[in-house]
């Protein structure tokens, strides 16, 4: 089934929408659409591996599989079409396992939205329903898994971006002013140093040092943004310990993508993958542009 509400046009922000849709994944979608005047694409995925486990009565399981997809997807429009009335929606239904069918909407996308149930490492590894790591891992535009509910209570609101100099750090930085400046919301940049065992630089020179760098690696995208309330800090800990505690009342924590991940998503990085398992927010991962940014 394909329905579609008349409407704005653009790179849609695609979500992808499981058997029992997450309402909260769905209201971060509609939301981020309709403050960007884009389309809202619904995207849910049937695997036609399925079919295979089922031989004698694969027309009537298949259907099955159909008709529980035309169910989630017509329950997600219709909560963001009651939150944004005017929102122009498509609902698509891919004939593929999920994570696949997803980064190929991303090449056409603004964004994807997911909402996440949180699967163990096995499972993640295993299972065919496992979308968030392989997805941050390999879509060609930024990945938002939403966890839960926004924390709009708090006041002044703020994203945080993880920066650690590298050149996917810095992509970050551009999307989370991006972000901060569409939520109207401060930005906290943040660098955690991990102190090697036998490391015996000074402390205090070595927080100043990355200090200037992050300051420094902050100011050109700062300069498109310059009402953006924009704070820097330097941490002490493990990564990702470290920015889910500074990003536990954020409006979402922001972090960059190295390489194009596995076929499975496993080379998606410690730290954003940590993050999808930590994170009290959203928690949007976001890749290099093909020609590096230039």
């Amino acid at each position: 089934m394909t329905a579609t509400t008349s409407g704005r046009g653009g790179r849609p922000v695609v979500l992808g929408v499981d058997s029992d849709p997450q309402p909260t994944a769905t209201a971060w979608a509609a939301d981020a659409a309709e403050r960007r005047g884009l389309p809202l694409r619904l995207v849910h995925a049937v695997p036609s591996v399925a079919r295979e486990f089922r031989p004698s009565d694969e027309g009537h399981y298949h259907k099955a599989l159909r008709e529980r997809a035309d169910e989630a997807l017509d329950r997600a429009a219709g909560e963001a079409r009651a939150r944004h009335p005017g929102l122009a929606i498509t609902t698509v239904v891919e004939e593929d396992v999920p994570a696949p069918a997803l980064c190929r909407e991303s090449a056409r996308a603004s964004l994807v939205v997911l909402g996440t149930q949180r699967l163990s490492r096995v499972a993640e590894m295993l299972s065919l329903a496992s979308v968030t790591v392989p997805v941050s891992a390999q879509a060609r535009c930024p990945v938002v898994v939403v966890p839960g509910p926004e924390h709009t209570g708090q006041d002044p609101p703020f994203v945080v971006v993880g920066v650690d100099g590298s050149p996917a750090a810095a992509h970050a930085v551009r999307f989370a002013l991006d972000l901060a400046a569409e939520r109207r919301a401060g930005l906290r940049a943040v660098r955690v140093r991990q102190r090697a065992p036998f490391d015996r630089t000074d402390p205090l020179t070595a927080e100043a040092e990355l200090r200037r760098e992050l300051v420094a690696g902050t100011a050109g995208p700062h300069a498109r943004h310059p009402g953006v309330p924009l704070v820097h800090e330097v941490v002490h800990g493990h990564p990702v310990e470290e920015l889910a505690r500074v990003s536990e009342h954020a409006l979402a924590v922001v972090v960059g993508r190295r390489g194009d991940g596995g076929f499975t998503g496993m080379r998606l990085g410690s730290v954003p993958h940590g993050l999808l398992r930590r994170a009290r927010c959203p928690v949007i991962t976001v890749p290099a542009p093909p020609d590096g940014g230039r």
